[in-house]
């Protein structure tokens, strides 16, 4: 009865059109305010933004994984040992037993197969992670195989062995539940629509309710091998607006408010009742130029816009506690980041550099960015900044899904996004940033060089797969340096900050873990 009492105010406190002022949300679920808007699949095959890489790593598990113990140490998943022969380009892993999916269906060798071999079928944003290691559709036989009960991955390529395992651990890595996949495929699918509605993973949440840019509500797996949650349920709320998150925070309808404003977060410090943690973040913020838009392609509008950001001016103000300069793809923390910031707001040479290379201005551009914030004060201070030396931004403002879609298809002209690690290599940022080897249309990437239309030069391309199969790792770390540097000097792509996250929440909240990237957004050992 208690239980049904408090699922009931759970479900008052969703379906209230107002603001309401209640004593507390019910103390066996925790209950965020959060901008979700930019979901635009929850299927660990597809699923490709920041907040559906949060929902997945909730429910679904991968044969190993950065835990949420412990988000910087690779550790078992649903695999408790492996055994790696370089010689052979193969890793042979030893699954977990007793392990059951959401449905009841018992953890078998099969899963794992169908789930990667689902993942290069289906072909989704988000597939060039594990089709890197040399997989597709016609090979998969060979590469991923079940031998005397244990599964054993191959791969193509001179990687490091630390590099295949960072992919292992990846989202579009999850094992999914193959026969509850399969019984809901419609038209060929695999389960695709399916699981845009449900979950069918191992993790310690099963998804009970979706509803895009509305609400999402995650329930306790009792049976999960890690330990069952101390929450019996996890309700996402979409709030767009960072100050209804704060007014719902402070009266005590949410339990973690995820994306105020610095003001914000500094009118909170006297709240007895709140206190807001700051966690670093991997995710690289910057402003691009689309090549398809042939007004961008001079190299000296690429330099000039350096140098017409006001990068000090927005983390002195309302980027204050969220964002640090950082001008380079790898972000600061992680080996190999190149950390100093060559680039200052200096629209005097900005004007010289566009005068001395014959630029006809003015020049009228399109900028997409997602409406909420920081991202439309930083669109308006760039429409200020860059407009003495005759650049002019139109601001279009969309939901994050309608953004992203859009930058994905290549109709923009400039956009302001942010960009994180698909995992913990230098790789999957040099890739994103560096290297486009076929930037024709119907060659679909998943990187910012594709979808910016932007193929860098020969040498450039070379390098990133050179750093890649690289073994000696200094060397490797030298080469990725040598990347960013050749990014920061000439690419359409001017990278502006790295993100630091600051979470608001209720004081009687704790173990809410909120990792480097999305991927490792955990609610596992909260407690209240």
């Amino acid at each position: 009865m208690q239980k049904l009492a408090s699922l009931a105010l759970a479900a008052a406190l969703l379906a209230a059109p107002g603001l309401q002022t209640m004593a507390a949300t019910p103390p066996n679920a925790l209950v965020v305010a959060q901008n979700i808007d930019d979901m635009v699949s929850i299927d660990p095959a597809q699923a490709y933004e920041f907040s559906s890489g949060e929902y997945v790593a909730n429910t679904y598990d991968q044969l190993v994984q950065y835990d949420a113990a412990d988000t910087t140490l690779l550790a078992p998943g649903l695999a408790t040992e492996w055994e790696i022969d370089g010689a052979a380009k193969s890793i042979t892993f030893t699954l977990r037993e007793g392990v059951t999916f959401h449905s009841g269906n018992p953890l078998r060798p099969e899963d794992v197969v169908y789930s990667f071999r689902r993942v290069v079928a289906l072909n989704k944003a988000p597939a060039f992670i594990l089709t890197q290691l040399g997989w597709n559709e016609s090979n998969m036989d060979e590469m991923v195989t079940v031998e005397n009960g244990q599964i054993v991955v191959r791969y193509q390529g001179d990687f490091a062995p630390s590099f295949v395992m960072n992919v292992l651990a990846s989202r579009p890595a999850s094992i999914i539940d193959a026969e509850l996949a399969k019984a809901n495929e419609v038209d060929g699918d695999m389960g695709n629509a399916y699981l845009n509605r449900n979950s069918a993973g191992t993790g310690p949440f099963k998804l009970r309710t979706y509803r895009p840019a509305e609400m999402l509500i995650m329930d306790a797996n009792p049976d999960y091998f890690g330990g069952a949650p101390s929450m019996d349920s996890i309700i996402i709320r979409h709030v767009g607006e960072a100050a209804t998150q704060r007014l719902l925070l402070q009266s005590g309808d949410v339990d973690i408010a995820m994306n105020l404003t610095p003001d914000q977060v500094s009118g909170m410090q006297n709240n007895a009742n709140i206190r807001v943690e700051t966690y670093p973040q991997a995710a690289v913020h910057f402003l691009s130029f689309n090549q398809k838009a042939e007004v961008l392609t001079q190299e000296a509008l690429w330099e000039a816009a350096r140098y017409l950001v006001d990068y000090n001016g927005m983390v002195d103000s309302f980027l204050k506690g969220q964002m640090e300069v950082h001008q380079a793809f790898w972000p600061e923390g992680f080996p190999g980041s190149v950390t100093d910031t060559p680039y200052s707001y200096n629209p005097e040479q900005a004007r010289a550099i566009l005068e001395e290379h014959g630029v006809e201005l003015p020049i009228r551009v399109t900028l997409d960015v997602i409406n909420s914030a920081p991202f439309t004060d930083m669109a308006q201070a760039l429409q200020s900044t860059f407009a003495p030396a005759g650049v002019h931004f139109d601001i279009l403002p969309g939901t994050g899904a309608q953004v992203i879609t859009k930058y994905r298809a290549r109709t923009h002209e400039a956009m302001l996004l942010y960009w994180g690690p698909d995992f913990m290599d230098p790789h999957s940022n040099a890739k994103a940033f560096s290297y486009n080897s076929d930037n024709s249309d119907d060659n679909y990437q998943s990187t910012t060089t594709w979808r910016n239309g932007w193929q860098p030069s020969d040498a450039m391309n070379e390098m990133t797969m050179a750093a890649l199969s690289e073994q000696d790792a200094d060397q490797r770390l030298a080469m990725y340096e040598q990347l960013q540097r050749e990014v920061q000097e000439h690419s359409p792509i001017v990278i502006m900050f790295q993100a630091a996250k600051q979470v608001a929440m209720r004081d009687n909240v704790q173990g809410f873990v909120n990792g480097a990237i999305s991927d490792y957004v955990f609610y596992r050992l909260v407690e209240k």
